[in-house]
């Protein structure tokens, strides 16, 4: 971009700013009520990753200052009650929480972003939208652009965790994670490896092997990340392992392959939910035979009528899909609620008009405050 445009662009923004700011003052509004944006606290110390099923409960926040409030409340969330889980004899308060509320007091303290003022959503979009228009940045923000952004907020906050679980694990603090001090969590030492419907395999020393791209025995962040979350890697002997598993899971007759009966049944409904073609439950299976064995046939490569693992590679994505996924379908949401005039990108204007959409994950749909709707959290 050169100078000039640089210029144009900023002269705009403040413009902007400048009409909303004026149009407070002019028009206020009467009987409209605020949307709270609420911080969202579900942590549950749960596993730290499906990797039978990548699993999504929520997209991660669409502005890095809301995610970093997140992930602090987390973290505090998360050191409580891992003293609380590893420590259980002590009647001392967790460190750093000696002045803290309890966690289960947290969905009622440290809320509202936008209480006393403290958040003005229409300053954070103008600030966010070149850092987001960057592909070209031309005063637009494409479908590409944004699924990228998307993406590099869920990439992020799955880095923080890893870090997190890296810390707990790396008794030496060498900065590496070997198998012998990865501890599996309690809930797989003491189930009957069918809890929370898992099994042991997700964390055996194969899984760790193909996590250890240079093979020293030895993970660094970056291997452990993806240990972690092997449905975002681009390691190949990571991606095998998950087919090994998907086959080891299908595989009802013990024998090392998938059949085209434990394909249908299992895998092929993943596919098509992957790829959302599945129109409801009139479809009955006669119907949907037909394209399974026309999918099966594609990935049966030796025609042997088995799916080897390295079969299955072609798809594995689908079965496990990855953040690019995710972030994709946040951004068809986000188009579909704000793109006004449809032609498949955001200007800032239509960003300021629709900034709920923007923050969909910390509004708290259902409250509203009696305060009116005041321009500045427009």
């Amino acid at each position: 971009m050169g100078i000039a445009s640089v210029i144009i662009y900023i002269t705009v923004a403040l413009a902007l700013l400048l009409l909303i700011s004026r149009s407070s003052h002019l028009t206020k509004p009467h009987g409209r009520r605020i949307r709270r944006l609420k911080i969202r606290s579900n942590f549950t110390f749960p596993p730290p990753a499906d990797l039978r099923r990548h699993h999504h409960d929520r997209p991660a926040a669409f502005d890095p200052l809301v995610a970093d409030i997140e992930l602090h409340r987390e973290d505090r969330q998360w050191e409580h009650l891992y003293f609380q889980k590893h420590h259980p004899e002590s009647t001392q308060p967790a460190p750093g929480h000696e002045s803290q509320p309890e966690w289960e007091d947290f969905a009622d303290a440290e809320d509202y972003l936008n209480d006393e003022e403290r958040f003005n959503v229409t300053n954070r979009l103008v600030l966010l939208f070149p850092r987001i228009d960057i592909d070209p940045p031309d005063g637009f923000v494409s479908e590409p652009e944004l699924t990228q952004w998307n993406l590099l907020q869920s990439q992020r906050e799955a880095l923080h965790r890893s870090q997190r679980e890296m810390e707990t694990h790396d008794k030496n603090k060498d900065g590496f994670v070997s198998f012998a001090e990865y501890e599996a969590p309690s809930w797989v030492r003491n189930a009957d490896n069918t809890s929370f419907g898992y099994d042991i395999g997700w964390w055996k020393e194969d899984h760790f092997n193909a996590s250890d791209v240079d093979g020293d025995g030895r993970l660094n962040i970056t291997e452990f990340n993806d240990f972690l979350h092997p449905a975002d890697t681009i390691n190949p002997k990571l991606l095998l392992w998950l087919c090994n598993e998907e086959i080891r899971e299908r595989d009802g007759d013990k024998d090392g392959k998938v059949n085209f009966n434990e394909f249908f049944h299992g895998l092929f409904d993943l596919v098509r939910d992957y790829e959302e073609t599945a129109n409801s439950s009139d479809e009955s299976n006669d119907s949907l035979e037909a394209p399974a064995k026309v999918l099966f046939t594609q990935l049966d490569k030796d025609g042997d009528g088995y799916l080897s693992a390295v079969e299955l590679l072609p798809i594995i994505g689908k079965l496990h899909p990855s953040e690019h996924h995710y972030a994709s379908q946040q951004t068809d949401y986000i188009l579909q609620q704000a793109d006004a005039d449809k032609d498949g990108r955001l200007t800032l204007s239509e960003m300021i008009e629709s900034p709920y959409v923007f923050y969909t994950a910390v509004f708290n749909e259902g409250e509203e405050s009696d305060y009116e709707l005041h321009d500045e959290f427009r």
